[in-house]
């Protein structure tokens, strides 16, 4: 690995990503000891591996995981794939047949039961069993639309992934132990529009069943472990303005696929709090219990900042 061309790369990524220039020290201090472990247990696996990239809204999933696909492919020569469970979110028609079937708040997207994990699935192994020249698409999900991007918009991936790193803010999570612990609310929203427990029940019947499936086959789940659940509130918050900004700035014929064009669904800030109950109980959940569990743990700082990552070595 060359020491210029590693540096040439971090700096074009904390550019194009318009992160501060001190993200740089992030990267060698955070992000390339995880590159390395990654690196090491491929070799050690000798087939294609699985990395799970768990922490609640606004920890820096996304940026993670894009500095880590770009080191491994261009400086570990690993061909790298990369997706995240919310391009895995059901249409927006799937979401309203579920909340019309079996309860009106999995119109909200997030929470398991409102993701194709079926889909994820055959991603994960069309990635793995591809050939040199195979074409793998790979899902999105425009958030500013609250739907599914149409399949011709989707990234493709080229050959076979030798990692492929998933992100998402469930990512890893296990049910509750006892029905008595679903019932008792962990907020407003819980306490008034799911009085009887039926959404959180199918939430948890989920997390029991394919998504534990699904979660399963990870061969390292990363967590970056928020200080608290205000903070998540916060950057959460500010993820909406920033695409809010990005919508007003962006253009606004989007060719064949706008037309007729879908109102915008972000959200005021009101409605971001609303939002954030929707995942609360299990983001409260893994912040208590998966530290002791995951395969490596980065502590988030108010500030954004990263700590050095904790890596433990697997039985």
């Amino acid at each position: 690995m060359s020491a210029p061309d590693l540096t040439t790369t971090i700096k074009t990524l904390v550019n194009q990503e318009s992160l501060p220039d001190s993200y740089a020290d992030t990267v060698k201090k955070t992000i390339l000891p995880l590159a390395q472990h990654i690196q090491s247990l491929r070799q050690a696996r000798g087939e294609p591996i699985i990395i799970g990239i768990h922490g609640a809204q606004g920890t820096g999933k996304s940026t993670l995981t894009l500095f880590l696909r770009e080191l491994l492919t261009m400086h570990y020569r690993i061909p790298t794939a990369s997706f995240s469970l919310d391009d895995l979110y059901l249409t927006r028609a799937e979401r309203e047949k579920l909340a019309e079937d079996v309860h009106p708040l999995f119109i909200t997207r997030g929470v398991p039961g409102t993701h194709d994990i079926a889909l994820g699935q055959q991603v994960i192994e069309q990635l793995k069993a591809a050939g040199p020249d195979t074409e793998t698409p790979i899902p999105a999900f425009d958030k500013s639309r609250d739907d599914r991007c149409p399949p011709d918009l989707w990234p493709v991936f080229r050959g076979r992934a030798e990692v492929i790193l998933i992100e998402g803010w469930c990512m890893g999570a296990v049910p509750a132990a006892s029905e008595a612990e679903l019932m008792a609310p962990v907020n407003e929203l819980e306490r008034s529009e799911d009085p009887e427990g039926t959404w959180r029940q199918h939430v948890n019947r989920c997390l029991k069943g394919e998504y534990g499936q699904f979660f399963n086959q990870v061969d390292s789940l990363i967590m970056l472990r928020a200080p608290s659940m205000e903070c998540v509130l916060q950057w959460r918050t500010l993820q909406e303005h920033k695409l809010r900004e990005r919508t007003i700035s962006a253009p606004k014929e989007g060719g064949k696929h706008s037309e007729p064009a879908q109102p915008s669904r972000i959200m005021s800030d009101q409605e971001v709090v609303r939002f954030i109950m929707h995942y609360e109980r299990i983001t409260r959940a893994s912040l208590a219990e998966m530290p002791a569990r995951a395969d490596c743990v980065i502590n988030v700082g108010e500030d954004h900042s990263f700590g050095e990552p904790l890596i433990r070595q697997r039985q």
